[in-house]
């Protein structure tokens, strides 16, 4: 396919066919699996993905003309469809079954994306995306590091993510200034997701904005006066910091304090 560029997307293609080979390949795709793939641009995924042949292949592409390069590819291929949409307006809880998502996320746009996929596909089995470098750090970011953050808690709620490999530059059209990278995320069993995921959100937002303060002080400042024994009951330290806070300690304090704190916007920005 000839390439075509909207820089007002954001779009960086990806032209090393062997990359594209090892991040679909992480996606572990048999002929049985529902397979979801984001942004497909140019379809240096798509053309592996389809070699792989999944029991159905979905496409969400906001670019009209690759959307509709790809509806005519696939007009005669059983199982595969495109939606030519903004896939942060997807109703992902209309996804029947176990799903696969894949995608080279547009570097304004993944961690919107990211934290709607985890959090709101029914039965998400499997996802690997490409991001900004700085972005996959963040999402595998474990407790005490200096990029954990609400978008670590989030995602790491729903999934185990595991560090793929670094793309540089120079595999995409047109080059970006950063490097890329590939995670993977694997759906961790539903006894281990948020009881509550719309307080989990507000509460990590909140503390994450005041990240260096103190959570007693934190919730304090929310108008919890008692806060410093809310944390003791849950065996947390009171003078401690959002950033060492593991995320089933996070889930345990949304828990406590949801009826306490006012209601907010919950996206991550």
């Amino acid at each position: 396919m000839q390439t075509r560029v909207k820089k007002s997307l954001g779009q960086h293609f990806l032209k090393n066919q062997d990359i594209s080979r090892r991040i679909v390949d992480l996606l572990q795709i048999e002929e049985r699996d529902q397979v979801l793939e984001i942004g497909p641009g140019p379809g240096a995924l798509t053309d592996r993905i389809r070699q792989l042949r999944p029991a159905r292949l979905l496409l969400l592409e906001k670019d009209d003309h690759w959307a509709a390069v790809h509806a005519h590819a696939l007009r005669d291929c059983a199982g595969a469809s495109i939606r030519s949409m903004d896939a942060l307006e997807y109703a992902w809880e209309k996804l029947d079954g176990p799903w696969k998502i894949i995608g080279n996320l547009p570097y304004n746009r993944a961690s919107p994306l990211i934290w709607d996929c985890v959090s709101r596909v029914p039965e998400l089995s499997l996802a690997v995306f490409m991001t900004q470098k700085e972005v996959a750090q963040r999402l595998s970011a474990p407790p005490g590091n200096r990029v954990y953050g609400a978008l670590s808690v989030w995602v790491q709620s729903f999934v185990r993510v595991e560090w793929g490999f670094t793309v540089g530059p120079g595999n995409f059209f047109p080059p970006p200034k950063v490097d890329s990278a590939v995670v993977t995320m694997t759906a961790l069993p539903r006894t281990m997701h948020p009881q509550n995921p719309a307080a989990l959100a507000r509460v990590i937002k909140l503390c994450f904005q005041q990240r260096r303060k103190q959570l007693q002080g934190i919730l304090r400042r929310q108008g919890i006066v008692d806060a410093a024994a809310l944390l003791e009951e849950l065996e947390i330290d009171p003078a401690a910091r959002p950033e060492i806070l593991a995320c089933a300690k996070f889930h345990a304090l949304a828990l406590k304090c949801a009826p306490l704190l006012l209601t907010s916007n919950t996206k991550h920005d």
